[in-house]
C-alpha cells in the first residue's frame, strides 16, 4: 500500500473544500484525459454503487440511507485516488479513465479495512488478529465518510504500532518464543523490546521468567555494566531499526534505576508504577514457587545448620516463643534463663508455629507444627509451674525434648 502524502500544490491557491474525486474529475475531462464515453459510464455506474453501499450498511430503500450512501462513495473514490496518485491531480485523472468508478470504490473501502485491523495501540492483548470481517462494519461506516487527512494521521499512528509489534515479533522469535505465546501473554511491544536489549547485552538467548529476570538485573548491578554497551543486535533487521532504536533510548533513561542496588528488584519492576509492565518476562508461578522453596530450604538449612531432627525444631520453636532470638542448641545455664522468663512474662506459642510457616520448608511445615503443639499440649504445666523453684523438672523436660548442652 502506497503511504499516505499530502496533495501537492504548485504556488499559492486558494482552499478549495471539493472532494478530490470531484476535483480530480474536472482535471480529466478539461485536459482530455476522460471523454463524454467515459463520463456517460460512470454516470450508469453510480447509481449500482449507491444502492450496494447503501445496502451493505443499512437499507438501500431508504432516502437517508442513499443520501449517505452518495456521499460515502464519492469519499471513498477520493479517498483511493489522493492516496494512490499522492495528491497528482493527473495521475488521479489517469486513474479514473482506466478504471471503472465501482472499482475505484473498492479500492477506497480496501485501504479503510485494511487501516481498521491495522493495530490501534503496541498492547499484544488490545489488538485483533485477523482479517476485516462483519463486526468491524460499524467502523468501516464510520471512517467511509472520514476526510483523507484525518486517514492519514490515523495510518501513521497505526504504522507506528505495527513496526513497534513487529519488531517484537522478531525479537520472541530470535528468543525461542512463538508468536501465539506473545499474544496470549499480552505485553506491550516495547516491554518486550526493552527485555530483549538486556538479554543481547547480558548474551542471553531465552525470553526470562522472574527468577531469570530477577537475575539478569542483579547481574547488570554487580558489574555495573556501562549503558554504552547497550546497543542494537547486529542482525536487526534495517525496517526496524528505527524503531527500536527509539526504545533504546527509554532503557538508556532507566539505566541508572536499573543499576541502583539500594532498591530491590521486586520492588522496582512489581510496585513502582512507572515501570510496572515496563520490561517483559514469562509467567512462571512453578518456577517461581520452585525458587521460593529453594532459597527458603537454604536458608532454613543455614539457621539449623543442616538439622531437622526434633530436638532442632522444639529448641528453636522454644526460643520463638519465649520471644528469644531462635537458636538450635542451648547451654544449662541459657535454658534455665529461658525458663524464668516464660514462668515471668509467659510465652506465644502461636509465633512458633508462625515462625514455622513463614520459614520452614514446605514440604516439612505439617510435621513441624504438629510435633511442636504436641511439645506445647504436654509441656506447658512443667514450664510454668510455681512448685518446680529450682527449674529441675523444666531443665530435665528441656534435656530430654529439646537440645540442651
Amino acid at each position: 500500500m502506497t503511504q499516505p502524502q499530502s496533495e501537492s500544490s504548485q504556488g499559492v491557491s486558494l482552499f478549495d473544500a471539493r472532494p478530490f474525486f470531484e476535483k480530480a474529475l474536472i482535471y480529466g475531462v478539461q485536459h482530455g484525459l476522460i471523454d463524454q464515453a467515459k463520463l456517460a459510464t460512470m454516470a450508469e455506474e453510480a447509481p449500482k454503487g449507491m444502492v450496494q453501499i447503501a445496502r451493505y450498511f443499512g437499507s438501500e430503500y431508504l432516502r437517508p440511507e442513499l443520501e449517505k450512501a452518495r456521499d460515502r462513495l464519492v469519499n471513498l473514490v477520493s479517498l483511493h485516488l489522493q492516496d494512490a496518485s499522492s495528491g497528482d491531480l493527473r495521475a488521479a485523472a489517469t486513474l479514473l479513465r482506466d478504471h471503472s468508478l465501482l472499482s475505484r470504490s473498492k479500492a477506497g473501502s480496501d485501504l479503510l479495512k485494511t487501516l481498521i485491523v491495522m493495530p490501534q495501540n503496541t498492547h499484544f492483548g488490545m489488538n485483533e488478529r485477523g482479517a476485516f470481517s462483519d463486526r468491524h462494519i460499524p467502523q468501516l461506516a464510520r471512517w467511509s465518510l472520514a476526510s483523507h487527512a484525518d486517514y492519514q494521521a490515523e495510518f501513521l499512528a497505526r504504522q507506528h504500532a505495527v513496526q513497534v509489534v513487529e519488531a517484537a515479533l522478531w525479537f520472541a522469535e530470535q528468543l525461542g518464543l512463538a508468536a501465539d505465546d506473545l499474544q496470549d501473554a499480552e505485553p506491550d511491544g516495547e516491554a518486550v523490546i526493552r527485555t530483549a536489549l538486556l538479554l543481547n547485552l547480558m548474551r542471553r538467548k531465552e525470553l526470562p521468567d522472574w527468577v531469570a529476570f530477577e537475575k539478569i538485573i542483579a547481574g547488570l548491578r554487580k558489574q555495573q555494566m556501562d549503558a554504552a554497551q547497550l546497543t542494537l543486535p547486529k542482525n536487526l533487521p534495517e525496517a526496524y531499526r528505527p524503531v527500536v532504536e527509539s526504545v533504546r533510548q527509554s532503557v538508556l533513561a532507566d539505566w541508572p534505576r536499573l543499576l541502583d542496588a539500594r532498591l530491590p528488584a521486586r520492588k522496582l519492576f512489581d510496585h513502582t508504577p512507572a515501570f510496572m509492565g515496563r520490561y517483559f518476562w514469562l509467567e512462571d508461578g512453578l518456577s517461581e514457587v520452585s525458587h521460593h522453596d529453594r532459597s527458603r530450604s537454604a536458608a532454613w538449612d543455614k539457621l539449623t545448620q543442616g538439622h531437622s531432627d526434633d530436638g532442632t525444631v522444639l529448641t528453636l520453636c522454644l526460643c520463638v516463643a519465649a520471644g528469644s532470638a531462635p537458636k538450635t542448641l542451648l547451654t544449662d545455664k541459657t535454658a534455665a534463663t529461658l525458663v524464668r522468663k516464660i514462668r515471668k512474662h509467659g510465652w506465644q506459642p502461636a509465633l512458633a508455629t508462625q515462625y514455622l510457616q513463614a520459614h520452614a520448608p514446605e514440604q516439612h511445615q505439617n510435621d513441624f507444627t504438629g510435633l511442636w503443639q504436641e511439645f506445647v499440649h504436654e509441656a506447658q504445666t512443667t514450664l510454668l509451674s510455681d512448685r518446680d523453684t529450682q527449674l529441675q523438672d523444666a531443665l530435665a523436660l528441656l534435656r530430654r525434648e529439646c537440645n540442651v548442652a
